[in-house]
């Protein structure tokens, strides 16, 4: 019986989720309550707030649920940093913007968070963290960059930590205009060359 109920507890958890990112969608962040979500939900806010302390903390979760995939499968891939960190850069770059191309979940999520949410009042917290996920992954591109270099595989005049940066403007650049239009450009045909343009780019000789 209590197997049972816990597996019920997480399915009215996820099921509060996807209501919040459907809503979320259609409404704007700012413009969603939780009773929103709790009729979308068929649940009610008791129930919400016995799994979320609040609108953030719920908008942080439906996050959460799609990024943690990102980063078990950049730890699969440390090894692959060490002898070819250049490849290793593309692979990361590359599996957000396929995955972007092919997961509507994901490319709907991303939307929300890019274009449907102003990150003031309570949401200020939620800023914090996506800073801190920018800090993050130019941490870790800036260790795959510096190990290339080591290897001669990057000239002098590169600086490890302004070409992560790079990476990483190109990337949010790609998405952010992708999901506010995806008309503006074929992603899942451009995404593989304009990496490996700036990656080639800074590979070349001065």
């Amino acid at each position: 019986m209590a197997r049972k109920t816990k597996e019920e507890a997480q399915e009215t958890r996820n099921r509060i989720l996807d209501a919040a990112e459907e809503v979320f969608h259609r409404k704007g962040v700012s413009h969603t309550s939780l009773a929103h979500i709790a009729t979308a939900a068929g649940v009610t806010r008791g129930a919400i707030y016995w799994h979320f302390k609040n609108k953030a903390d719920l908008f942080d979760a439906m996050i959460e649920r799609l990024i943690t995939p990102w980063e078990a499968m950049a730890a699969e891939l440390e090894l692959l940093r060490a002898g070819e960190p250049l490849d290793w850069a593309r692979s990361v770059a590359m599996y957000v913007l396929e995955r972007l191309t092919q997961d509507p979940h994901y490319q709907r999520v991303l939307e929300i968070a890019w274009h449907k949410c102003e990150y003031v009042g309570e949401m200020a917290e939620i800023r914090d963290k996506h800073l801190e996920c920018g800090h993050r992954y130019i941490g870790m591109m800036e260790g795959a960059l510096r190990k290339a270099k080591g290897l001669g595989q990057l000239p002098e005049h590169v600086d490890p930590h302004q070409a992560a940066v790079g990476v990483l403007a190109l990337m949010d650049g790609l998405i952010v205009n992708w999901t506010l239009e995806p008309k503006l450009f074929p992603l899942a045909e451009y995404a593989g060359p304009i990496i490996d343009c700036y990656l080639k780019g800074l590979a070349a000789e001065k």
